[in-house]
């Protein structure tokens, strides 16, 4: 099963609204949502089945035992995340405990013990049709880019049979981004006709880069900005890199994602350039002929 990565060097682009267009075009059997951070792709593909929920474990915290606690302020003074405050007792604020276990190996009395604490939720979706696998990090967690591992891990084990999954993949190019890119056949970068946007899938593309993997481009509203869309082009040109198309901006799928469709569901200028682009991505990640949509 091949794997197929829309990601965009910054947020905004469109990123999950042409993910969900091609899950709905392809009528995906396998897809995955690994924006653990701001998972939306739930609300633009309908679910039929009861998700499967399992907690996630991120680093342990510590916690402290008042009952043999004596007070000695040893954790708190080496405690390099200041983590450990002082009100009417000793106590460990779970957002800035990093779990590095100073405390626990300091304390003279064993008061201070670490414990695994929840991070997030994993979400699985599966009947005998097709397999959703997503997930929730919970705030203040850094652990994003290993929940993503296991979003991507649970989708693999799950799966039913099928040419290509569908992943959508966080924005930027941090932690999640890098456990998205591991392992997957081809990422489509949506890039957005903006300085900011040029910058940022530049950085994308060279991350993408870095792991080897085929990467192609497309533009989302392009007419926002044809300069800028030229721009990419050559960009594109000169990297070598395949340059899939372009969709134009269209308030009519401002419309059709305020009531929770896809912008293929209806007939729309935006809609029509994804299915074209659906096709070409999809002969590229597969490198074969499909029939014309």
């Amino acid at each position: 099963m091949k794997q197929l990565l829309i990601l965009s060097g910054k947020g905004g682009t469109g990123k999950t609204t042409i993910a969900s267009a091609f899950i709905k075009l392809a009528n995906a059997k396998v897809y995955a949502d690994c924006d653990v951070d701001a998972p939306n792709l739930h609300l633009l593909t309908k679910q039929t089945s009861i998700p499967t929920n399992t907690d996630y474990y991120g680093l342990p915290k510590a916690e402290i035992n008042q009952e043999i606690c004596i007070k000695c302020d040893m954790c708190r003074q080496n405690c390099r995340f200041d983590a450990i405050k002082i009100d009417r007792a000793y106590e460990v604020d779970s957002f800035a405990c990093e779990g590095c276990g100073v405390c626990e190996l300091i304390c003279p009395v064993g008061a201070v013990v670490l414990k695994p604490a929840v991070a997030g939720e994993l979400m699985l979706y599966s009947d005998n049709k097709k397999v959703f696998s997503t997930a929730e990090l919970k705030m203040g967690s850094g652990t994003s880019g290993k929940l993503v591992a296991e979003v991507k891990k649970q989708m693999r084990v799950n799966a039913v049979d099928a040419q290509y999954a569908i992943i959508d993949g966080s924005p930027g190019i941090g932690c999640p981004v890098i456990a998205s890119l591991s392992g997957v056949d081809m990422v489509l970068v949506v890039a957005e006709p903006s300085v900011s946007g040029i910058s940022d899938m530049e950085r994308i593309i060279k991350t993408a880069a870095k792991f080897g993997i085929k990467t192609v481009v497309c533009v989302n509203k392009f007419d926002t900005n044809i300069a800028k869309t030229k721009q990419i082009e050559e960009y594109c040109e000169e990297q070598g890199l395949a340059f899939a198309g372009k969709i134009p901006f269209d308030s009519d799928a401002v419309n059709a994602i305020n009531n929770g469709q896809t912008i293929v569901d209806i007939d729309c200028a935006s809609g029509r350039a994804v299915r074209a682009l659906y096709h070409e991505i999809i002969n590229l990640l597969l490198e074969e002929g499909l029939p014309e949509l």
